[in-house]
Formats: C-alpha cells, structure tokens, sequence
C-alpha cells in the first residue's frame, strides 16, 4: 500500500499531506512562495487532475502532470513521493527509488518516502532494504500500522514467519478495520501450524466481509486439509467468482506472495489430491 497526498492547500507557503485514512502529516515546502489568486487557481487545477490521474491508475498521464507541478515547486518532498509513486505503478522500479531518495534528502524525518521505497524494494525482493525502510518509519511513527504490514511482509520474504506473525498481529491491533493485515496474519499463522486459530481468524474475516476473495481461497485450502470438502468447494466456487487469479498457483505464490504451506495446499485442492 503506498500513500498519497490526500489534498493540496496553499497560503502564503505550499503544504502537502501525506497521509490517507490516518492524522495527516504536513510537510511544507522549503522556500515561502508568493501566489496570486490566478496561480493558485491553476494550481490547484493541475493537482486535482494528477491526484484523479493516479486515482484512476491514468499512470503515465499523472507522471507528467506530478512532473508538470515539480517544475513549479522543486523542493517539495511530498510531490517527489507522489511522482515516484506512479513511476513505481508502470514498474519504473529504479526511477521511482530515485524519486523517494529525492523526497528523503529534502524531508529526512517524513516517514511516507521510506514507506514508498520499501515498497519498491520488495518489488526487486529487496527484503534487508525494504525491512531497513520500514524501520525507519516505525521509529518515526511507532503507531504507523502499514508500516508493521508490509515489514511483516518483507520478513514473509525472508521465510522469517514468526518476525511476520508478530507484525502482522501488531498491525491488526493498531488498525482493527485494516483487513489486509488481519487477513495476513492469519495466512502466517497457517504457516506456523497454528491451523486451528488461523482458520477461525479466516472465517470471521468472511463473516464480516463476504467478498473478500483471498479469504474465501485461502478456506477452501485450509478445510480441504481438514477434510470438509462440500464447506471447501462452496468457498471456491465464490473466491474464483470474485477473483479467478487464484485458480493460478504461480500468481498466488509469487504476486500475492501466499505462504508455501497455504500455496501446498491449495494445490492439492485445485489437483483434488
């Protein structure tokens, strides 16, 4: 999950939030910029068009408009993040490392490039790289709950499933409504051998959120190891209605990024071993 500038707000002093869905953090520009009522109209035209560009994953459109508000204003970190974004969105992977670097040598203490980059990193399976970035947002943010997520996931990269459970639980507790992250530590959990206590957690999930796919998916491996095989195929037949990537075992080993003894036992589902 990368992060966004959520508006744009402009004063005497141009300021970028770099949050969604959390307390926004405001990073000012360097430099007070004087702006006429004109320029700040236009402005704020071209920022509404690249944030719906990037919305509306119009990639390559929102990298030139981001780029169109760098030549404005060069040392705002917040747009350097947002550029290196949507780079990283048309798999730009090196160009968007250069874009958070960038953001990182202006601001050093705004935890969103370090988030941003460690995404990147994962993308190359940096997993050391990616860890040591979303180190640095905890220590900035200790309450930061994508951060725990996607360290979890990095160390999943590693094979290190305890170090993920534990993240992936701290995640969930920092934000109870973040699915994705209750959604992980339970497919860990499976990892662990903590079937039993996985499954349950599964379960609720798809209590709560019907269409949730990857949850649907990852019941119909588990209760086919255990043998409930009409409460398995009833969950498959509404995962793959919702999602039919996970019918192919190569994208939920290696793009979803499953644990290797959910992966197994899917297999043997999809194979009726």
């Amino acid at each position: 999950m990368m992060r966004l500038i959520l508006k744009f707000l402009i004063i005497t002093v141009l300021f970028f939030t770099c949050w969604i869905n959390n307390p926004i953090n405001v990073i000012a520009a360097t430099e007070p910029q004087e702006i006429t009522p004109t320029q700040l109209e236009e402005l704020n035209n071209l920022f509404e068009r690249a944030f719906n560009a990037t919305n509306n994953g119009d990639f390559a459109n929102a990298e030139n408009l981001w780029t169109q508000i760098l030549d404005k204003y060069p040392d705002n970190p917040a747009i350097w993040s947002n550029r290196g974004n949507v780079k990283l969105s048309q798999n730009k992977i090196e160009e968007a490392i250069s874009d958070y670097e960038k953001a990182i040598e202006i601001v050093p203490n705004a935890p969103d490039p370090y988030l941003n980059r460690g995404i990147a990193y994962e993308r190359q399976k940096k997993w050391s790289e990616a860890i040591a970035d979303y180190n640095q947002v905890i220590e900035l943010d200790p309450e930061d709950p994508i951060a725990y997520n996607n360290r979890g996931n990095a160390e999943a990269g590693l094979g290190e499933w305890e170090k993920a459970v534990k993240d992936y639980q701290k995640a969930s507790e920092l934000a109870p409504e973040y699915a994705f992250a209750l959604a992980n530590y339970s497919l860990a959990l499976y990892q662990i051998g903590q079937d039993q206590e996985a499954v349950k957690k599964m379960k609720s999930l798809v209590r709560k959120y019907p269409n949730f796919a990857d949850m649907r998916a990852a019941l119909t491996a588990c209760l086919w190891e255990q043998g409930k095989k009409g409460e398995a195929e009833s969950n498959w037949v509404a995962a793959v209605g919702l999602d039919s990537r996970y019918q192919d075992l190569d994208w939920v080993a290696n793009i979803r990024r499953w644990p290797p003894a959910l992966v197994n036992s899917l297999e043997k589902f999809i194979n009726l071993d």
